[in-house]
């Protein structure tokens, strides 16, 4: 199945080339995994987006807290599915936000946690560790393996942060 970012990034003229930019900027999960995510850096763009987000309550910290809130929206729109009964079309809701330097242990939980909420959760591998990642929210001596950004305003303003990080130089438009 093909990657459907949020409707406010796909009709960003940035969109098209994010897109392409996540689906070949990649990178395996874990060394046994068949999984590629995307890789970004952090810049300052990035930085930003995600205070931002963070100021707004929009970020869930942690493998655990993400795994309870993934498992309440998806009871819930089994729930909203079944009612309506038509089925919703399914785009990146959800972003996961990984630290670099987590054991394999730890990236193969996520890999399991993307293979069971599928297509609605999307998840980047940042260019920066546990350590760094949690001082850039929190507090210094604090450390994130995990950000979870759960509203589409903050998932898309994070992915249009990161837009511009792979542009060659080199190349026009």
């Amino acid at each position: 199945m093909s990657l459907r970012l949020p409707k406010s990034v796909e009709s960003d003229p940035r969109g098209p080339q994010l897109l392409r930019n996540l689906t070949t900027h990649t990178r395996l999960l874990w060394k046994g995994s068949e999984m590629r995510l995307p890789m970004a850096g952090m810049t300052l763009a990035l930085a930003e987006a995600l205070r931002s987000a963070h100021s707004a309550g929009r970020v869930v910290r942690s493998l655990e807290n993400a795994e309870r809130t993934l498992a309440a929206e998806e009871r819930g729109l089994l729930m909203a599915d079944r009612q309506s009964g038509v089925p919703r079309g399914v785009r990146v809701s959800r972003l996961l936000l990984l630290a670099n330097d987590g054991a394999e242990r730890f990236y193969r939980h996520i890999d399991l946690l993307l293979h069971r909420h599928g297509p609605r959760v999307l998840a980047v591998l940042l260019e920066i560790d546990e350590q760094g990642l949690g001082e850039l929210l929190f507090e210094p001596g604090q450390v994130a393996r995990l950000l979870m950004l759960e509203h589409k305003q903050a998932v898309s303003s994070v992915l249009l942060a990161m837009a511009g990080q792979w542009d060659d130089p080199g190349s026009a438009g």
